[in-house]
């Protein structure tokens, strides 16, 4: 397979010289492409840069006696589900709430 030549900056330099008698309407789309290339490179530059940015995460976590009961693990967990079960509630009230003043139907 044959691979093009590399050119050098004295090629580049004639490459931009031949434009310059080109038609405006020409002159302008190839601005507004080198544009829109520059400003999507730009943004993926700065995606880049934010992206290895990781927020400090805190855990908390409960410590439980070893000698618990079956009793006290069933008994605690339905105090878990039930407070999961009042979030999730709450949460869908707000988005119906949202949803109704956007008038969405479903």
């Amino acid at each position: 397979m044959a691979y093009p030549r590399p050119s050098g900056p004295r090629t580049l330099w004639e490459d931009l010289k031949a434009l310059a008698p080109r038609e405006r309407h020409q002159q302008v789309f190839m601005a507004l492409s080198l544009f829109i290339t520059i400003f999507t490179f730009g943004l993926f530059a700065l995606d880049f840069r934010q992206a290895h940015v990781v927020p400090e995460q805190i855990i908390y976590v409960e410590s439980w006696p070893k000698n618990r009961t079956d009793a006290e693990i069933k008994k605690q967990q339905k105090i878990d589900s039930a407070a999961m079960h009042a979030a999730q509630k709450a949460r869908q009230r707000e988005l119906q709430k949202l949803a109704d003043a956007l008038g969405i139907d479903y």
